[in-house]
């Protein structure tokens, strides 16, 4: 079999769910996600111009979100992030805002602008408070808990804390939408998964059935791999780039430690004991 591509990449995601003649793939998984009543079910979705927002060097990053407007005019923006930059709630409320403030045209009402949703999908723990790995935000009076509006709503979906549910038997494929398709995500790195998924595809979801198909036809496309592996690429780099920086503000953080502890007047084998450092580098500390 093929080496497919990993969906957990931007590129790969916005290849099977934010293509032109995918859109019954992409409606699936928003009525999984969403998780609309029977008879609200999203029958068909548009995708729009994914450049809504391009004023900066991040904005031109959304490129690869999956932008689409639902039956009610509803808009939605999902994105996948591979990497933890710890800025994923400005983000998002700054791309909800972008998407919901797009919508208004010169001699239009505001009763006019539609209801605005963001999915973030996230390959790392985030919500670190919250045990689910499905979280929606929305916008409550803090005492009375009413909802002033649901124009605005915002979902955090943890790949991490789906796969430990998974291992434990905690969540069923075949009983849960959600999980089939957040798993179709992880699959590329697991066979039982794919397993799993290829059996309810064709036994029960012919939907399912139609983007495994399709995963596996973009995964032996040249042009696309191509353009994959430039894009997983910049993403390893990034990454890289990530745990340098983290890294090194560690060790700063260390060293202003070590330096207050020395201005105290501690003893250099107390602050080795507490920092980590070696009796040499609070020496050369104490010299600067």
């Amino acid at each position: 079999m093929t080496k497919r591509l990993d969906l957990r990449v931007d590129f790969a995601f916005k290849s099977l769910f934010g293509t032109h003649g995918n859109e019954s793939i992409l409606a699936a998984f928003l009525n999984a996600a969403l998780r609309f009543p029977d008879e609200k079910k999203i029958q068909t979705v548009q995708l729009l111009d994914p450049h809504f927002n391009k004023e900066n060097q991040e904005d031109k990053r959304s490129i690869l979100d999956v932008h689409a407007q639902l039956e009610d005019g509803s808009r939605v923006n999902i994105e996948i992030q591979l990497n933890n930059k710890h800025d994923m709630e400005k983000r998002t409320l700054y791309y909800w805002s972008k998407m919901y403030s797009s919508q208004m045209k010169e001699g239009m009402d505001y009763g006019e602008l539609c209801k605005t949703i963001t999915i973030n999908i996230v390959n790392f723990r985030y919500l670190s408070h919250i045990h689910d790995y499905h979280s929606t935000f929305q916008l409550y009076e803090r005492e009375q808990k009413l909802l002033l509006t649901d124009m605005l709503e915002i979902h955090f979906m943890e790949l991490p804390k789906l796969l430990i549910k998974w291992r434990n038997r905690e969540v069923d494929p075949r009983e849960d939408q959600l999980v089939r398709w957040l798993l179709l995500l992880e699959a590329s790195e697991d066979e039982e998964i794919t397993q799993v998924l290829e059996e309810i595809a064709m036994q029960e979801d012919q939907v399912l059935k139609k983007a495994m198909d399709e995963w596996e036809r973009v995964s032996q496309d040249p042009e696309v791999l191509l353009a994959y592996e430039a894009r997983r690429k910049a993403l390893l780099d990034e990454k890289s780039a990530l745990k340098r920086a983290e890294k090194k503000g560690k060790e700063e953080a260390i060293k202003a430690m070590a330096i207050g502890m020395i201005q105290e007047g501690i003893a250099n084998n107390v602050i080795s004991k507490l920092t980590g450092l070696s009796i040499e580098e609070i020496e050369m500390l104490r010299h600067q």
